[in-house]
């Protein structure tokens, strides 16, 4: 699904929530945090990783989720979730590599049907956090169509893209002008800027955790208490 810049989030939930057939879906968009004005200090983040089967929404699904919920100021570790969860696509060698989950790790796993209640129930009345909105948006996404037969629509804020934005305002007009590299937007990498810790890569949760410190990061070096939401949303 193609997300179209979204300009008035509290009006576009509204929408959803009207059009929505499922009561999970029109819970979720009732109660979701679209505050514009709010200050980046005030507001409920939620961080959110998928892992998957690999890099195609399409024919690709979810293995295991990692959420972590945090504001600018804390990081909220006890209420974090993980869940690895059964496919309906197969596992690829090349995704178990990546993941390290197996195929007796989903044997047994409960379908993202299963799921889809407690995760919704998490991320509401939060602002969803992801490094690298494609991923999360699209898998999501795909994972409600095969499942609810609905798709799934929300706005969140983007730790690649506030990286793209504060790499290119670093680069000057003179490095746009002979189109030097920005450097590395992978999440370990971004997060190596701001002498945040190494972690190993490709479990959900830890993802998850190494995205909310990465916003916290950034919002205090390039951004004030004050911002408004509207400043970082996608």
């Amino acid at each position: 699904m193609f997300f179209k810049e979204v300009k008035n989030w509290n009006t576009r939930y509204a929408q959803l929530a009207n059009d929505a057939q499922n009561k999970l879906l029109k819970e979720f968009y009732l109660s979701t945090f679209s505050n514009a004005n709010a200050s980046v200090k005030d507001i409920p983040f939620v961080a959110l990783d998928f892992e998957t089967t690999g890099l195609n929404s399409k024919t690709d699904d979810i293995v295991s989720v990692g959420l972590v919920p945090f504001t600018l100021a804390r990081i909220y570790c006890k209420q974090s979730k993980h869940w690895v969860v059964q496919p309906r696509r197969n596992l690829s060698e090349s995704s178990i590599v990546i993941h390290g989950i197996t195929h007796n790790d989903v044997d047994n796993a409960p379908d993202f049907d299963n799921i889809i209640a407690p995760l919704l129930d998490a991320l509401r009345s939060k602002v969803i956090v992801v490094h690298y909105a494609a991923i999360e948006r699209g898998f999501f996404n795909s994972a409600l169509l095969l499942r609810l037969k609905e798709h799934i629509e929300f706005m969140v804020v983007d730790t690649m893209e506030l990286e793209r934005r504060a790499l290119k305002a670093k680069q000057g007009l003179i490095g746009q002008l002979f189109n030097t590299k920005l450097g590395s937007l992978r999440l370990n990498d971004c997060r190596k800027r701001y002498s945040l810790p190494s972690y190993e890569g490709h479990h959900a949760l830890t993802d998850a955790l190494a995205t909310a410190e990465l916003l916290q990061a950034q919002l205090r070096h390039h951004y004030t208490e004050e911002t408004p939401l509207f400043t970082i949303w996608s």
